[in-house]
């Protein structure tokens, strides 16, 4: 039974110079969506982490405020625990996206080898 090294390797025989650099090319835009990605996702955690800040400190000051404020306390204390959960989902956008960066990294280290290992193949064939 072939492991999986064997079928990678088999198949990355098989490929052309040029299905190697297809390969190659596509799983670079994908690095480059997982990246553009990751970004915004830092971008969102950021802003969903000020929005909580913001919130907490309007709770606070709701606090302070007459008892006519309550309203306005019990508002800003359920925008605080929205924007957490924002927060906390944000994160774990975050954290998808590292990952499926670190895949995308993985699949265009083994596209390119596979592309050198086509080129190389090519060269000797001359």
């Amino acid at each position: 039974m072939a492991t999986d090294e064997q079928a990678n390797s088999d198949e990355s025989e098989s490929l052309s110079t040029a299905e190697a650099l297809q390969q190659w090319r596509a799983a670079e835009r994908l690095v480059a969506v997982a990246r553009r990605g990751r970004v915004a996702a830092e971008a969102a955690a950021a802003a969903a982490e000020d929005a909580a800040r913001a919130a907490t400190a309007t709770a606070d000051a709701a606090k302070a405020a007459l008892a006519s404020m309550a309203l306005a306390e019990t508002s800003a204390a359920k925008t605080a625990a929205a924007s957490k959960l924002v927060v906390l989902s944000t994160r774990a956008d975050l954290a998808d996206a590292e990952t499926e960066q670190a895949m995308s990294e993985v699949n265009e280290v083994e596209a390119q080898s596979q592309y050198r290992a086509a080129t190389t193949r090519a060269g000797e064939k001359r």
